[in-house]
């Protein structure tokens, strides 16, 4: 059976610190026969500061961290799910992309895919959240194939929406990737709640590995994460939580569960049309 790699990070606004802490990492989950490994949202730089992020961040072809998870999938001979890089457009308005790649053996990207839903929320008076002033948001869902599993690529605030997973997995998604860096507040209330609905809404595994505690940052206001990288069975079941600190959980997984699963509920065919409330 496949194992998957879950890694937590608590990355700063300075990707080559940050990359340094990744290299580290993927190598000790390729070492201890991960076949698959994910990394959280933002990755390579958690910043609050459109300023700061103007001078660090990189277009894709440009991106180091990007080059560099690229040269540890080819060296380990392993898939490696970047769960999101901040990166550079050449949009007129000068957003930037939330954009998770996942790149195979080869060394090879895969697939790409940006989040298509932005995190524009207040949760008190003294946190509030504009992700939109900052990313552009993704059109496109995306599904994509390895030799561990169908992979149903999303990001952090878009497992609020079930209807993304369930689009998902009706294209043939057997593991959703749900990277993030989860805000505290909402993370102690809902992470684990919402993770374990998509798992069980789809028949799918679910593999979430997280940003955690509070992140180094040179400029802008201080942002603090949740942690507790997930992995949930197809039946809902918690097969690994990473808590609070940094590290590598490893986690063995059978695809036939999922098939399991969705024979015992088969609700991705029972879709009706119905009328919407007037």
């Amino acid at each position: 059976m496949p194992k998957a790699g879950l890694i937590t990070l608590n990355s700063s606004d300075d990707p080559a610190t940050n990359l340094d802490q990744m290299r580290r990492l993927v190598a000790e989950a390729a070492m201890r026969g991960a076949q698959i490994v994910m990394t959280p949202e933002v990755s390579n730089c958690v910043s609050t500061s459109r300023e700061h992020q103007q001078k660090v961040l990189c277009l894709e072809g440009d991106d180091p961290t990007l080059k560099a998870m690229r040269e540890e999938a080819q060296k380990y001979n392993i898939w490696v799910l970047i769960g999101s890089l901040a990166l550079k457009t050449k949009d007129a308005d000068g957003r930037f992309a939330n954009r998770s790649f996942l790149i195979g053996p080869d060394g090879a990207i895969a697939a790409r895919y940006d989040k298509i839903h932005m995190f524009d929320v207040t949760l008190s008076e003294t946190e509030t959240y504009k992700e939109s002033a900052g990313y552009r948001p993704g059109l496109k869902s995306v599904v994509a194939q390895s030799s561990v599993g169908a992979i149903g690529m999303s990001i952090c605030y878009d497992v609020r929406f079930a209807h993304l997973y369930r689009n998902l997995a009706q294209a043939g998604a057997e593991i959703l990737a749900v990277p993030a860096a989860f805000a505290q507040a909402t993370g102690r209330a809902h992470w684990e709640v919402l993770l374990r609905a998509r798992a069980i809404e789809t028949g799918c595994f679910v593999f979430a590995p997280a940003q955690t505690g509070e992140h180094r940052q040179t400029k802008g206001a201080v942002r603090k994460t949740h942690g507790h990288s997930l992995a949930i069975s197809p039946w809902g079941e918690v097969l690994y939580d990473g808590g609070a600190e940094c590290g590598v959980g490893l986690v063995e997984y059978d695809l036939q569960d999922v098939a399991k699963a969705r024979r015992a509920i088969p609700s991705l065919q029972h879709d009706r049309s119905f009328e919407a409330p007037k």
